[in-house]
């Protein structure tokens, strides 16, 4: 985040939104069960410093977000943001009205905080529509995007609003997310150490050519090992791997040569012969896998190698598991090497769905440098795409 960007830390100092009409875009989509639930409530809290930030400086607050994928222009009550009110009062410590066809003006005052509805049951939300856009900012005195986790996305809320409002500025949850990456990235302690995991290397070719540039090792785990094991020459058997994909993974693997850098091949793995909670595991040298086997793990021997190069490592970028961890048997992998990332002293971020669950799993999130709350914008900053709702903060702050 270059340090021209408007933040909101910096009005709150200045005194600039006292009695100010404050606009907040949250990212508060949360799980629910059937019944309406919130299971999970990470995002709420993680938005909660900016809301009282505002409070406390005694502006009037307006906050929305979108939840699910309702059709624009239709309330669903599925869809709701009533079970984050009455979370966000809990905890805020005060009360969180829920306002319903908000676009056409809002009734607050300073000190008071309301939750607007649903963005995405506006009409235009999503495709961020000039003529809601420029009506939303007419709401506000200042706008604030505290959502990173939409914030590859350009809609009304996350890029429209800061375009037209009289101020745009980043809440300090963007800040963060930005600042952290910003230092694994482009700032980073040496040797900068990547860990890609997931089943395709197609959903994440690009991150891993853009980190082939950079990072001093990069492992590779998950479908996309198997990938790169079949571009080195092993047989991988009946294991997940996208064969249209084995000269990328060679032009990768040959891109971090070039430069002195490594990607480090599992050695040993663990398979079965089917995929099922049930299935028995065997380690296996990776010269020894059978063509009725699949590949579901990093072998023990090529976890702890892997966990002494991450003991080494000055900054640690993570995305993604290295086996199928919700297995049991299949899980050891991931494991050693959310163990030792969370053992190491070096600046860790991590964000991605597949990796929050193995930190919460593993219970190492205390020890994780920075947790990112961002699925897609997360893996968007990764592959070097500008980020459409930082992009126009910038551009008004220049």
């Amino acid at each position: 985040m270059p340090s021209s960007c408007k933040r909101l830390t910096d009005l709150v100092k200045s005194g600039e939104l006292k009695d100010k009409r404050v606009f907040i875009r949250s990212d508060l989509n949360v799980p629910q069960d059937a019944a309406g639930n919130i299971v999970e409530d990470t995002r709420i809290r993680a938005s909660v410093p900016a809301i009282r930030m505002a409070l406390q400086a005694g502006a009037a607050v307006m906050v929305t977000s979108h939840l699910g994928r309702p059709t624009e222009g239709v309330f669903d009550e599925k869809e709701s943001l009533l079970p984050v009110a009455k979370r966000l009062a809990e905890l805020l410590a005060c009360p969180v009205d829920l306002r319903r066809n908000w676009e056409d003006g809002v009734d607050v005052r300073p000190g008071q905080v309301v939750l607007l509805e649903n963005a995405r049951f506006n009409q235009g939300e999503k495709k961020n529509d000039e003529t809601l856009s420029r009506k939303l900012a007419g709401l506000c005195d200042v706008y604030v995007n505290d959502a990173f986790g939409t914030a590859h996305r350009a809609e009304a809320t996350t890029c429209g609003m800061a375009r037209f409002a009289p101020i745009a500025c980043a809440g300090p949850l963007l800040c963060a997310e930005l600042d952290a990456l910003g230092k694994a990235l482009h700032h980073p302690a040496r040797p900068l150490l990547a860990l890609v995991g997931g089943a395709k290397v197609s959903g994440k070719l690009t991150i891993l050519k853009t980190l082939s540039e950079k990072v001093d090792d990069l492992i590779v785990g998950g479908g996309i090992a198997n990938t790169f094991l079949k571009a080195a020459g092993y047989e991988v058997g009946r294991s997940l791997c996208e064969e249209e994909l084995l000269g990328e993974a060679l032009e990768v693997m040959d891109s971090m040569r070039r430069r002195g850098a490594s990607v480090p091949l599992p050695t040993d793995v663990v398979c079965a012969k089917t995929f099922a909670a049930s299935a028995p595991a065997s380690v296996k040298k990776v010269s020894d896998v059978a063509a009725d086997d699949m590949i579901l793990d990093i072998g023990p021997q090529t976890a702890s190698l892997l966990a002494e190069r991450i003991g080494r490592a000055g900054s640690i970028v993570w995305n993604g598991p290295v086996g199928v961890f919700e297995f049991e048997q299949f899980g050891g992998g991931t494991k050693a090497l959310s163990l030792a990332i969370a053992a190491s002293p070096a600046f860790s971020i991590a964000g991605g769905g597949d990796t929050l669950a193995a930190i919460a799993q593993y219970g190492v999130a205390d020890k994780i440098s920075y947790i990112s709350t961002g699925g897609g914008a997360f893996l968007e900053f990764l592959e070097g795409k500008t980020l459409p709702a930082v992009d126009i903060l910038e551009n008004r702050a220049g």
